[in-house]
């Protein structure tokens, strides 16, 4: 099990140890998923998830890995119409390059994009993704006992006191 960040610009003493590092390189988010796949690679399947998912747990990822090492690629889509995980076999910036992201529809066309390529797909659960303030307040809610909530609170303290603008 090897952990790596593809990061733009330097980490940061907020970075865990364990963790390789790799420059985040491409212009779309197409292009930067499909390098990071590639520089990730060392010849095992490899889970990609962003940072915007915080109610992931070890276990969601245990299930990932061992999804993709009995199928070509596992997915997870997320409920604004995107995806919170992608696991690949084997990296083939094919199945990413010109996926438009970002977008209502991203989770399906990649989804139909791996599957168009023959790939077995296993299923992850949806989750939410963190693009919004209510999206925070809703994963928040889900694990009122963990930092990302507690964050969320200490946040929406900062709003209502009027020291960080609504």
């Amino acid at each position: 099990r090897r952990r790596v960040l593809a990061l733009s610009g330097a980490p940061g003493p907020w970075l865990p140890r364990g963790f390789a590092v790799v420059a985040q390189r491409g212009g779309g988010l197409d292009e930067r998923l499909a390098h990071a796949f590639a520089d990730a690679y060392d010849g095992r399947p490899l889970v990609l998830i962003g940072m915007d998912t915080p109610q992931v747990t070890p276990a969601l990822l245990a299930r990932a890995g061992r999804a993709v090492r009995g199928h070509d690629a596992v997915f997870g889509a997320a409920r604004d119409g995107g995806f919170w995980l992608l696991g690949l076999r084997r990296p083939d910036e094919r199945l990413l390059l010109g996926v438009p992201m970002s977008r209502p529809d991203t989770g399906t066309l990649q989804l139909a994009r791996l599957r168009a390529a023959g790939l077995t797909v296993a299923a992850m659960p949806e989750l939410t993704d963190v693009d919004t303030p209510p999206d925070a307040e809703a994963v928040a809610a889900q694990a009122p006992g963990g930092r990302f909530a507690a964050a969320v609170r200490a946040l929406g303290a900062r709003v209502a006191e009027g020291t960080v603008p609504a």
